[in-house]
């Protein structure tokens, strides 16, 4: 496919990267591992060197950036592996991410080697046509905000069908866009059909020059809710007892001392109290460690596998794929990455467990999400410690008010359903052509 008209940026770009890329990927990638962000046994993936051979007959890419998107696209994919004619492939781009998809693609596919995970090339463009040369995608499937400039063009030219699934374009993302609008209107009109979250991120993305969107809704609704070990959960159940105690779910750094600082209020006069925290990156969890012991509070680690004892304060959940777990354990929840300037994490996996919610200002990754909730009456907005602690002992001492908030929040969340199976409506005719194309 030909460079799309008025697109110099993009042409620079892809310029650029065809001569710095392989010079500077094996700098990224050894600085990446030396910092524990990049698995070393599979770096010549980041490269377009395949790890495992390509299943035979129709092939289905999917690409996630991380953890989030992952969840959310797995139960496309099960649907996808379902019709019995594809094999998938699906690449994210962190450790994390990847870990997750393992495992549950693991149990989705009854053939072995039907569904593989790699992860994503760099966006160089020759690391994309070895990664395209050796998978021969019949259609390609993008998550939420994944436009790679290589990734997008080379896929293109291959022939292979293209979808932006779940897309969203914040307002923040939106304006950036439009001061490359050229560069952006050349990508987007790339793609067969792009599926919106929203009505909000449809208008934009037509705006920025997508050529067919559909407003499919969130596929983050019809996720399943996490799931849990059951051994042990009985097991840390077992060692709370009947202990008061809350959750700080996926904290990021800067959001671990307002969460430490509540449970020192809160502890003043509820005897027992234990908080659980769940770092969005397990990695600094002796972080957590250090300021917990600052404020002279005993943690305990998962990783380690230590126990909650009777003197502990804070167990931390610094593992791979428990979120099921931690939510299952605690009738309130602070969503992270809304206390610092991120934008929040996603509300709604502990909405479908009938968890009572709480997050901080920063709420934009999810501005909609949120909005539902707060409409139903299922989270409350708190601004720093001090309120996280009023907010959060009202609760503890309101078992009943728990109750009505989560049950305000499960409720939202349940009438937003039905992405799914618009999404599969929607992208039903590139599979047919790519089950032709094979």
């Amino acid at each position: 496919m030909a460079e799309a008209p008025g697109s110099s940026l993009l042409s620079a770009y892809r310029a650029v990267t065809s001569v710095v890329a392989p010079p500077l990927s094996p700098l990224i990638l050894a600085w990446r591992v030396r910092h524990g962000k990049e698995d070393p046994e599979h770096c010549a993936e980041r490269r377009g060197i395949a790890s495992r051979p390509r299943p035979e007959g129709p092939l289905v890419w999917v690409h996630a950036a991380s953890v989030g998107e992952t969840v959310s696209v797995l139960p496309l994919i099960g649907r996808i592996l379902a019709d019995g004619r594809f094999s998938i492939l699906l690449t994210t781009g962190t450790i994390t991410s990847t870990q997750i998809a393992n495992a549950r693609l693991a149990t989705m596919s009854a053939e072995p080697g039907r569904a593989i995970h790699q992860y994503v090339p760099h966006d160089g463009p020759h690391f994309v046509r070895r990664f395209l040369d050796h998978w021969k995608p019949g259609l390609a499937i993008f998550v939420e905000s994944e436009i790679w400039p290589n990734l997008i063009v080379e896929t293109a030219r291959t022939g292979a069908r293209m979808a932006l699934v779940n897309a969203r374009m914040s307002d923040r993302s939106f304006r950036r866009w439009l001061k490359r609008a050229a560069m952006i209107r050349a990508l987007l009109s790339r793609f067969d059909v792009c599926l919106a979250q929203s009505a909000a991120d449809a208008e934009r993305l037509v705006a920025l020059g997508a050529e067919r969107v559909v407003d499919t809704g969130n596929l983050k609704y019809d996720a399943p809710a996490p799931p849990a070990d059951e051994t042990a959960r009985n097991r840390l159940a077992a060692e709370l007892g009947e202990r008061p105690r809350w959750l700080a779910a996926s904290l990021h750094s800067g959001e671990d001392e307002p969460a430490l600082d509540a449970h020192r209020a809160l502890a003043e006069r509820r005897s027992g109290l234990v908080t659980l925290i769940a770092p969005r990156h397990p990695e600094r969890a002796p972080e957590i460690e250090a300021a917990a012991a600052a404020r002279g509070l005993k943690t305990a680690m998962r990783s380690r596998g230590e126990a909650i004892g009777p003197d502990t304060d804070v167990y931390v959940f610094d593992t791979i794929g428990e979120m099921g777990l931690a939510y299952r354990l605690a009738p309130i929840v602070l969503m992270g990455g809304s206390l610092v300037r991120h934008g929040g994490q996603n509300p709604i996996e502990p909405a479908k467990l009938a968890t009572a919610i709480l997050h901080g200002p920063n709420v934009h990754n999810f501005a909609d999400v949120y909005a539902a909730l707060h409409d139903a009456g299922g989270a409350d907005e708190v601004a720093d410690a001090g309120e996280l602690a009023g907010r959060v002992g009202h609760f503890l001492d309101s078992p009943d008010d728990v109750a009505r908030h989560a049950k305000a929040a499960n409720t939202a969340v349940a009438a937003y359903a039905g992405a799914l199976d618009r999404s599969m409506e929607a992208i039903e005719p590139l599979l047919a052509v790519a089950a032709k194309g094979a």
